[in-house]
């Protein structure tokens, strides 16, 4: 691929889970901070189950790169013992105009 193509990027969406210590250690709030770091669009909330669960979309780039944060990073005093992806596709444009968390 181009670089000119790889700059502007397709877009992409993905939902994602994150399942393990994940609730209570500010997951959204960092989340957040990352995906807004980042420059992806999308949601993060806690579940009933007591995994975080979400949606984020962007260039494709950096939504991979948001990805790996949801898989292997996470806030200092989480534990993240493995993210799951779903619903990945190309979109053609953005639904989100910023990154907040829901209640």
């Amino acid at each position: 691929m181009s670089v000119l193509a790889k700059a502007s990027g397709a877009l992409k969406s993905v939902d994602y889970e994150v399942f393990g210590r994940v609730q209570g250690v500010c997951f959204r709030m960092y989340t957040e901070e990352e995906a807004r770091k980042l420059g992806v669009v999308g949601w993060v909330k806690n579940t009933s189950q007591g995994t975080v669960t979400g949606q984020v979309q962007g260039p494709e780039d950096k939504v991979n790169a948001m990805k790996s944060w949801l898989s292997k990073v996470g806030s200092p005093s989480s534990r993240i013992d493995r993210t799951s992806f779903s619903n990945e596709k190309e979109i053609s444009k953005l639904d989100f105009s910023g990154f907040s968390t829901r209640y």
